[in-house]
């Protein structure tokens, strides 16, 4: 059993071991543009579903299908960007995809500003912006093992969600504020500089990535070869199945429990706009401890039982929003959702790195939008319902049946290779 180090011996260890990865340069260009870019999207967040209810008055269902369309590219070109992608080289792709995703969310305050903004202008913008968000993730997920090697993902990983956490922290602090004074168009503005800035340092990267291979007869397969090839190889390996499976029946309520939640805070319990961001501030905090605590928790559990522990004991929690009234039960409920994103880091570090680690290089592109489709897959579906649902039943009911669907999604890993006390590392993928 692994034994904490005592306080002397944690004191002794240097500055630069307690840094690690953040020593290297491009590793620190990519730390950079993960901060800017999740602190962007944080902010968008909060700021276009603001613009929809208090800007244009939309209704419960349009909020609903607003969030349906900001996931909906995965579902459009998930499994397709996948083999793209691994033509690629990666970084072009990702700051290309950041630099338009500022582009496009500009439009928002610009039409605004004209007299021309609607409903249907937001539709457009959440489209675009998630379809353009699936190429930078695929191609995130697929530059770093190249970026970093395998044996430090776990510790990449973690680094990346802990900025990605203090990011939500921050994002809704800031955003909550800034939409009460400058509106949710004005805030987009900030949104999109961050994402700007994140393209600008992505494409700073340094560390030169060789180009994909071509086959041997010198063509590529087609497109609908490549994309079976990383289908076949996610459902055929147990792990990779129950990890992708497990995410799509958590991202599915999870989608219905955050089309909701919105109106819920704002229509039910009556909170403002800053009192919404500093509720979803204290989502990035647990999201924050999750990330300081995912490798420690790793090596303690194996990285297998933390994906499945970690949603069963977290998920229930997001219960006490919907029980949630005017007044001090509002910080029970902001508690329950911390739990839910402490939770989710310590599961996402885990399973990601398991999932890198099993792929060899050449399918990671695939692999990664083949989990994304999956697991992404029903997210405008589940905001479609969470709009509907909450048109028909209300926010709080809809809130309830997210809270039990999200905890429901720890059984495919239960069931799974990953139940085992310990599993046991992966080793390097070499064969696909």
């Amino acid at each position: 059993m692994l034994r904490s180090p005592s306080p002397a011996a944690r004191t002794s260890v240097p500055v630069s071991a307690r840094i690690g990865l953040l020593r290297d340069p491009d590793f620190g260009r990519l730390f950079a543009a993960t901060a800017l870019g999740q602190l962007g999207d944080r902010i968008l967040f909060l700021a276009l579903p603001l613009t929809a209810i208090v800007a244009l008055h939309a209704d419960a269902f349009q909020v609903g299908l607003l969030s349906a369309l900001t996931t909906a590219g995965s579902l459009l070109v998930g499994l397709p960007a996948g083999a793209w992608v691994d033509r690629m080289r990666k970084r072009p792709v990702m700051a290309g995809a950041d630099l338009t995703r500022a582009l496009v969310l500009v439009t928002v305050p610009a039409g605004w500003w004209a007299g021309v903004l609607s409903i249907r202008w937001l539709y457009a913008v959440a489209l675009a912006h998630g379809v353009l968000t699936v190429f930078f993730d695929v191609a995130y997920v697929s530059c770093l093992p190249h970026l970093v090697g395998r044996g430090q993902l776990v510790e990449a990983n973690a680094k990346l969600s802990a900025i990605r956490s203090v990011t939500s922290i921050g994002g809704p602090a800031v955003a909550g504020p800034l939409a009460g004074w400058a509106g949710g168009p004005g805030t987009l503005v900030v949104s999109a500089a961050g994402m700007a800035v994140s393209g600008l340092l992505a494409s700073r990267i340094r560390r030169r990535e060789e180009k994909p291979r071509a086959s041997a007869a010198g063509e590529r397969p087609r497109l609908r070869q490549e994309i079976g090839q990383g289908l076949k190889f996610v459902f055929r390996q147990p792990v990779l199945r129950a990890t992708v499976l497990g995410d799509a029946v958590f991202n599915l309520f999870l989608v219905m429990y955050q089309a909701m939640l919105l109106v819920f805070l704002e229509r039910r319990v009556g909170l403002g706009t800053s009192a919404v961001g500093l509720v979803l501030s204290g989502m990035g905090c647990g999201a924050l401890l999750g990330a300081l605590l995912a490798t420690r928790v790793a090596r303690r559990l194996g990285q297998g039982p933390v994906i499945w522990l970690a949603p069963l004991l977290t998920c229930p929690l997001t219960a006490l929003m919907p029980a949630a009234r005017p007044g001090w039960s509002v910080c029970g409920a902001a508690l329950g959702l911390s739990a839910l994103s402490l939770g989710g880091v310590v599961r996402v570090v885990a399973q990601s790195s398991v999932q890198q680690a099993l792929t060899p290089d050449r399918l990671l592109g695939r692999m990664s939008a083949t989990a994304r489709f999956v697991s992404w897959g029903g997210l405008p579906l589940g905001g479609v319902l969470g709009g509907a649902l909450g048109s028909a039943f209300g926010a709080a009911a809809t809130l309830w049946i997210g809270a039990a669907g999200m905890t429901l999604s720890f059984l495919p890993a239960f069931l799974s290779p990953l139940r085992a006390p310990r599993t046991a590392r992966p080793s390097p993928a070499t064969t696909g």
